[in-house]
């Protein structure tokens, strides 16, 4: 038992790590000695856990590839396939027009660029992320705009909040007016308007930029391959799928752990740390009241770590930095929590006042 724990603690400490190393990947001497001393050394570690607990690997595994056959697979991929269809047959146009007066003036969004913010709302997780790169490698966006989307278009999608989130955090009230869906939906989006005027600031977006170079692209016309483009798509969904196996693993390992060495408040929001998935089920299950629906909250607006290495997997054009990106997410983070308790709490004085 004791050295079940030594092996769980350490291969879960190597996953951390490796997270810090994304972050500070422009520090040499320390990246050459976390890649080069302890990648290996946690590389072996996790080998003789696996072969030290296979049960749980084997469980781990199969709720990761189950949840990805089941919910992810034939929700993501339908909307991957689509949307780049819309993009190959110009009709971006006719799906932003409605939007794109408000995403220009308030965001700053040229047309190409408001189809990628509207993709990553409705989509969720990392679809946005994924046509962000695509839009910034083919030329249809200027590297600064791509940066600015990067941060805000990123979430998860409407239909998993109404559908998942909700209906989790049901459980953590007595009453179903205590947290009604609506704010839930607003603590998560509400955060973008500000996430997306300090972006534009940070990476000087320039409007006219991205205007200028949406007219240049008007004139070019780009042939695709539609069984290109499904071999795309699924490569991006293997690589999905991977990722959610690895970290459903990790997570049932946290799940492991006797609570008089990690409390169980502190293992849920590890948990939804990790993975959003499972996280969000054992907060639901373990955190009753306001804390849980904050704790959910959170994270739901920061992705887990593996939503971290999915988007990472998908951006592909330069110039666009995963460190960046996990700032912005912590920073989302924060403002949902805020505004999820500012939310909560007039929401109940309303319910008094009633």
């Amino acid at each position: 038992s004791v050295i079940f724990l030594t092996f769980q603690c350490f291969s879960i400490l190597v996953i951390l790590l490796y997270f810090f190393h994304i972050l500070i990947q422009n520090s040499h001497p320390l990246r050459f000695f976390m890649k080069h001393s302890l990648g290996g050394l946690g590389a072996v570690f996790c080998l003789i856990l696996l072969l030290a607990c296979p049960a749980l690997a084997l469980t781990g595994a199969r709720n990761g590839l189950l949840l990805w056959a089941d919910v992810v697979l034939p929700t993501l991929l339908p909307f991957m396939i689509c949307s780049g269809m819309i993009v190959a047959l110009n009709g971006v146009p006719l799906l932003t027009k409605p939007l794109f007066p408000f995403l220009s003036r308030f965001m700053g969004l040229s047309q190409p660029g408001s189809f990628v913010f509207i993709t990553g709302l409705l989509c969720g997780y990392p679809m946005g992320a994924r046509m962000d790169s695509r839009f910034l490698e083919e030329g249809r966006i200027e590297l600064n705009e791509a940066r600015t989307l990067l941060a805000v278009s990123n979430h998860p999608s409407p239909m998993f909040i109404l559908g998942y989130i909700c209906v989790q955090a049901a459980s953590l009230f007595s009453s179903s007016n205590a947290c009604p869906p609506w704010i839930f939906l607003t603590a998560l989006y509400l955060p973008i308007l500000p996430v997306s005027f300090l972006a534009k600031k940070c990476y000087h977006l320039n409007q006219e930029a991205s205007l200028c170079r949406q007219d240049n692209y008007k004139s070019e016309h780009t042939h695709v391959s539609f069984d290109t483009h499904l071999m795309d798509c699924l490569e991006t969904m293997e690589k999905i799928g991977l990722y959610i196996m690895i970290f459903s693993i990790l997570a049932l390992y946290l799940s492991a752990f006797p609570d008089s060495l990690l409390p169980l408040t502190l293992r849920c929001a590890l948990l939804g740390a990790v993975e959003i998935t499972t996280g969000i089920r054992a907060i639901s299950g373990s955190v009753p009241g306001f804390a849980g629906a904050l704790l959910i909250t959170a994270a739901g607006a920061f992705g887990g770590i593996s939503g971290i290495f999915q988007t990472k997997s998908v951006l592909k054009s330069a110039g666009l930095s995963i460190r960046h990106y996990i700032l912005w997410k912590f920073f989302h983070s924060v403002l949902s929590c805020v505004a999820f308790a500012l939310c909560f709490f007039i929401n109940q004085s309303l319910q008094i006042g009633i």
